[in-house]
């Protein structure tokens, strides 16, 4: 997942909003200039097909000759090692390392922008093992380098898992392992293809061969984007993939894996009403906190919503789910039917109660509270959050587009200024007092010197 956010709003995709800034305001040059400074600074360094190239001339060196530059995050042909020869660079880059390139690469951190975080290799054994049981042959991976891999490692050790995948994603450094028909740079906010319609044709063969049979869907956005543009984007690669079919199978849909945090249920159902959530957990390898083998409040709280049925997804029972044969469907451990809701009711993994006053279940840490007259954490606010404009109140519009919030920046500018003030005066009087405490100590301590040479003559 390239999971924190993979929003590369700042390059130049389709849409743009020309020179006008988020809210309209005309941009100076300046800062125009800065922009697409940045924006060049997010640019390849090289177009995929000049990726390739260099790629088959890798693959041909003999091993002592193949390095991988950690600083450029570079594959590195004979001719470029003077201009890397002070950087770190690994030496004798295998094919199996070639083959794992998400093992090679170091991860994206910056949380602002595009911090990525990666499969672990359970989940993505459990994602492979599903898709070859339930016959898919294609798999289009949306932001899920890990698990390209790993169908692609398959595919060529001549397993029985015979599937291919194709792989699209935000990270440009994916194009340095992958030729044109398995890799697109892709960003899934806005859908566009950065290296033009050579590449939007690569993804409609891709989802319409077979008459569109066959192929599956799975993709892990980052948690901090917005469900909406995401769910458009979707939309267009199932319009994309019907295109292939006849009037006939009009109303069959494109199997979907969406992988997303359980709480984001309601608005993913809200676009998609034919998805379920499994209970399966998926767990990352760079995430501290999304972990499998964690209890309580502390499991990882990342699901796989899916418009396939879910009595047709057998999880892995030497990990604790079981088969509930009231929902027909698997189910976490601690997951328990509820005979008043008529289904297995937890999100996150642990035990749900039953609220006879709210009419359903509720998290066990949730108290029904007389005065909202709903379930919620114990210390609660009864007032609930405020409806309408933070800084006037009026309930018809929002704080960003209130006609005051000219006047409530200058009010809170010059509050950050006196605050500001009070805080260099108080410094200032401490230094002060520091000093004049000095002073007096110098002055009793000479007084004494005197008094003492006094005494002493």
């Amino acid at each position: 997942m390239a999971t924190s956010r993979d929003q590369l709003g700042t390059l130049e995709a389709e849409g743009s909003s020309g020179h006008r800034g988020s809210s309209g305001v005309e941009l100076s040059g300046a800062r125009l200039a800065a922009r697409e400074a940045h924006n060049r600074s997010c640019q390849p360094p090289l177009s995929q097909s000049q990726c390739v190239e260099r790629y088959l001339k890798f693959i041909e060196l003999p091993l002592s000759q193949r390095k991988f530059c950690q600083s450029c995050q570079q594959l590195l042909l004979p001719d470029d090692e003077e201009k890397h020869h002070e950087h770190p660079v690994v030496g004798d880059v295998s094919i199996t390392q070639l083959k794992r390139p998400s093992k090679l690469l170091y991860p994206l951190e910056n949380k602002k922008t595009n911090a990525q975080y990666l499969f672990a290799d359970r989940s993505c054994l459990f994602l492979v093992d599903l898709l070859s049981n339930l016959g898919f042959r294609r798999v289009l991976c949306v932001g899920t380098p890990r698990l390209h891999e790993l169908i692609r490692l398959n595919e060529s050790g001549g397993k029985k898992s015979n599937i291919r995948s194709l792989l699209l994603d935000i990270d440009f450094r994916y194009s340095q392992f992958y030729m044109e028909d398995s890799f697109c740079h892709y960003n899934m906010f806005n859908h566009h293809f950065f290296d033009g319609k050579a590449a939007l044709e690569v993804c409609r063969t891709f989802l319409q061969e077979d008459k569109g049979e066959g192929v599956v869907m799975v993709a892990d956005p980052p948690f901090g984007g917005l469900v909406e543009p995401l769910a458009v984007t979707f939309k267009k690669l199932i319009a994309m993939w019907k295109e292939g079919h006849s009037q006939d199978n009009s109303q069959k849909e494109l199997p979907i894996f969406w992988i997303f945090p359980y709480f984001f249920e309601s608005r993913i159902c809200q676009f998609f009403p034919s998805f379920c959530m499994l209970d399966y957990q998926v767990d990352y390898d760079n995430h501290a906190l999304y972990k499998h083998g964690k209890t309580g409040r502390k499991q990882s709280p990342v699901r796989i919503f899916t418009n396939i049925p879910p009595n047709k997804i057998i999880l892995p029972i030497e990990e604790g789910y079981r088969f509930c044969p009231l929902c027909q469907r698997y189910v976490s451990l601690e997951n328990q039917h509820c005979e008043h809701c008529n289904s297995c009711t937890s999100k996150d993994g642990r035990k749900w109660n039953h609220c006879f006053l709210c009419k359903k279940c509720v998290k066990p840490s949730w108290t029904h509270c007389s005065i909202c007259n709903h379930c919620a954490l114990p210390d609660h606010s009864c007032e609930g959050p405020k409806d309408g404009c933070f800084i006037c109140g009026e309930l018809d519009h929002k704080r960003s587009t209130c006609p005051n919030i000219s006047t409530s920046k200058k009010v809170n500018k010059a509050v950050r200024k006196q605050k500001q003030r009070k805080s260099n005066k108080m410094k200032m009087e401490t230094t002060k007092g520091q000093s004049m405490n000095h002073t007096s100590v110098t002055r009793k301590k000479k007084r004494r010197e005197r008094t003492h040479q006094y005494l002493c003559s």
